[in-house]
């Protein structure tokens, strides 16, 4: 199959690192918590945001972990790829909640190495190595939802 398949189109250009940012720390949300993919995210340049429903609020221990783990990911320079499948066949393997009900019949799968891989149509790296130092700068919980407010310090050209 060496032709491209037709996709949505995608609605806002994101910033690459912030990203792919959001797909690593959003399985790791999921790790951690057992909970679902961010509700709400907002992602850009100079800081992202994103919404988890929680029952309780993560301790400063358990945000530091974050992290910590979604550092240890991209440290690993973990490849990022894409591959398309038929959307019945995605919707055996993911949750395709946030699906547009007009979303095409072939979807694209985002993969960062081994570690996440979900359906999305937005902008990437090719490389975990390309995303820079990741730091939580604020958190909040209210009314059942935690909120992560991060920001990247890029990696200098050169050292990717």
């Amino acid at each position: 199959m060496n032709e491209q398949p037709q996709l949505n189109e995608h609605n806002k250009q994101e910033f690459p690192p912030a990203h792919t940012a959001e797909h690593i720390l959003n399985q790791t949300m999921v790790r951690m918590f057992g909970c679902e993919r961010s509700r709400h995210t907002h992602i850009e340049r100079k800081k992202s945001k994103l919404d988890y429903p929680l029952p309780t609020c993560p301790t400063a221990e358990q945000v530091a972990e974050i992290e910590r783990r979604v550092n240890d990911v991209i440290a690993q320079h973990l490849p990022v790829t894409m591959e398309y499948m038929p959307q019945e066949e995605a919707a055996r393997r993911y949750d395709l909640g946030k699906l547009p009900e007009d979303a095409s019949p072939t979807l694209r799968i985002v993969r960062v190495g081994d570690y996440d891989a979900c359906p999305c149509i937005g902008t990437h790296v090719t490389n975990t190595a390309e995303i820079g130092r990741f730091r939580i700068s604020s958190t909040r919980y209210a009314d059942g939802m935690f909120r992560i407010v991060f920001r990247l310090d890029l990696p200098e050209q050169g050292e990717a």
